[in-house]
């Protein structure tokens, strides 16, 4: 009972702390996400790169009057340019987080096996207390009982015997 009360505890105090398998589901999820957002900023940069062709450029200033064209496609560039720098920078940033998290989610996937693979013995010596522990407890009961009636028996010849 001790050793099973004992094991209970453990697990309730290994329960409060993530597993590695958790752990390794959590840096999954990051790691779908920050490729979600390197798909977005990729799909981002394609468009400002189009944006950027003179021709667009041109286009996109087509239904605005001005005494100085040349300004206003030299702005736009500029303000296309700055948006696509700001993108790149972004996927830069985002490229490097999913390499981290790449690289946790290996490390935490190892540290998730090697737990299961520590656990299937825990587990089997736990089992294996249990019918110990049963065993132990039917051979305690049935020496119990045993010597409840060879008590009964010596009472009885000592009495016929008074």
């Amino acid at each position: 009972m001790l050793v099973l009360l004992s094991f209970a505890l453990m697990g309730t105090a290994l329960g409060q702390e993530p597993s590695a398998a958790e752990t390794a589901d959590q840096i999954h999820l990051k790691l779908l996400d920050v490729q979600g957002q390197e798909e977005a900023l990729k799909l981002r940069a394609h468009e400002l790169e189009e944006a950027l062709k003179p021709e667009n450029i041109e286009r996109s200033l087509a239904g605005v009057g001005s005494t100085r064209p040349e300004e206003l496609r030299e702005s736009r560039r500029k303000q296309l340019t700055i948006q696509r720098d700001s993108v790149l920078a972004q996927l830069r940033i985002l490229g490097d987080a999913r390499v981290r998290l790449e690289s946790a989610l290996g490390e935490a996937q190892a540290r998730a096996y090697q737990q299961s693979a520590r656990q299937v013995p825990t587990q089997a010596f736990v089992a294996q207390s249990l019918v110990s522990t049963r065993w132990l407890i039917a051979g305690g009961v049935g020496l119990f009982a045993l010597a409840v009636i060879a008590g009964l028996f010596i009472y009885q010849r000592a009495v016929r015997l008074r």
